[in-house]
């Protein structure tokens, strides 16, 4: 049974900390880094036996394997956590930039800079990789963190956290700057998500309902991330090869993310020649096809699409497939049934493209390319700490500059207001 108070005891440590957090230069926390990035790899042992003892779990469980995928830990995923820990070394430090500066008609010096959010709480589901990103990106831009991983990677999150916050501490990370939450009950998230003066935003993490619900309960500030229904447009104009391609690299490259295709919209007018090639390549790669009375024309393996199958965001090999008359009515699909992640349309027709991304209302909005590219690593900003699908006070993947807030200095010299 969860402790009522054991969340508020941690959040007050972590903002007593975050008070020498942020103000470390920006040598000390890239030493903190490297030392946490070398000790995923020198406790590799630990961390696989505490992910074993999850995924043993997690099988007995029934988890999907989807669910499984984003659980496992393997020296290789170490490594690239490892590898994105430095990556954030090399990036530039978005803590005490100058935005502007004026003298103002009375002589006062006005300087706006850029200072870190203070104590963040990140609540996700069964990605261990996210413990790590996580307090690699609150460490950088000077924030403390509290973290509440899911239950399903409760032991995992837990070894990497361990191994990250001793390595940090031996180097100069304050004590009680990186908290985690070592309870599977939700009460822990509820006494989270309620912590005002003492958690200064709260970042969930994960499906649409574990962000719904904390975006519906929170009276802490919520940045909302990541729920993708993600569309794909053919359009008549497109390049046929080139739509296949990308229409396949969008669902199959790793589906369980939110970045992931979760539906494919086709014009009317190519889809007597697309749709055979782009079923057949689905079939090969194992994809089920759940689609409109004209998908279901083109093969007999396509199930019939619900309305429910439009708004839902699969994780794994399941596909939605419409056919539709025209651009208008693909982008009233989108406005109708998307998150606001991620969107694309493939086309030849320059007038076509320009005028998808203006009407088109998301944080990514493609042409000719797959929606997978909407990632932090990928948009050159190193890790992310989730991708905003809201317009404040940030939107799309989340780096270093958008865990910042301003603060404006003003230098006068005995000046008081009439």
């Amino acid at each position: 049974m969860y402790k009522e108070g054991l969340v508020r005891e941690q959040a007050a440590a972590a903002k007593d900390a975050e008070v020498t957090l942020g103000i470390l230069n920006t040598k000390v926390k890239n030493d903190i880094l490297l030392a946490m990035a070398d000790s995923l790899l020198e406790q590799e042992e630990v961390i696989l036996k505490a992910n074993q003892l999850d995924m043993e779990k997690g099988k007995a469980g029934g988890l999907k394997d989807s669910l499984l995928d984003r659980l496992l830990l393997t020296h290789d995923r170490l490594v690239q956590m490892a590898k994105g820990i430095r990556q954030v070394t090399a990036l530039p430090d978005p803590v005490g930039k100058i935005l502007s500066g004026s003298m103002l008609p009375n002589g006062l010096t006005l300087t706006k800079i850029t200072v870190p959010l203070g104590v963040i709480g990140i609540i996700y589901e069964a990605r261990p990789n996210v413990t790590a990103d996580a307090i690699a990106l609150c460490v950088k831009s000077g924030n403390a963190v509290i973290l509440k991983g899911g239950r399903e990677a409760l032991h995992s999150n837990k070894a990497v956290s361990d191994v990250l916050i001793a390595a940090g501490e031996k180097v100069g990370l304050p004590k009680g700057a990186i908290q985690f939450v070592n309870v599977p009950e939700r009460d822990a998230v509820t006494e989270l998500i309620h912590l005002n003066g003492l958690v200064d935003v709260v970042i969930p993490r994960g499906g649409a309902g574990l962000i719904q619900s904390v975006v519906r309960n929170a009276s802490v500030p919520v940045i909302e991330t990541g729920a993708g229904v993600c569309h794909t447009y053919v359009d008549e104009y497109a390049q046929i090869p080139m739509a296949v391609n990308i229409a396949l690299n969008a669902k199959v490259n790793r589906p369980s993310t939110c970045n992931a295709m979760e539906t494919l919209l086709v014009h009317k007018n190519i889809a007597d020649t697309f749709m055979p090639a782009m079923l057949e390549a689905y079939k090969k790669a194992r994809v089920t096809i759940l689609g409109d009375a004209k998908t279901q024309s083109y093969s007999a393996e396509v199930q019939p699409a619900s309305e429910e199958d439009w708004a839902t965001e699969y994780g794994d090999l399941r596909l939605s497939v419409k056919v539709v008359d025209s651009l208008e009515e693909a982008v009233a699909h989108i406005r109708r049934y998307g998150t606001g992640h991620s969107e694309a349309i493939v086309t030849e027709n320059y007038e076509n493209a320009r005028k998808f991304q203006l009407l088109v209302d998301a944080a990514a909005v493609y042409v000719n390319a797959s929606t997978r590219f909407t990632d932090g690593f990928e948009f050159g900003f190193g890790a992310e700490i989730g991708i905003s699908t809201q317009k404040l006070h940030a939107r799309g993947p989340m780096g270093l500059p958008e865990l910042t807030t301003t603060k404006y200095l003003i230098n006068g010299n005995g000046q008081v207001r009439g």
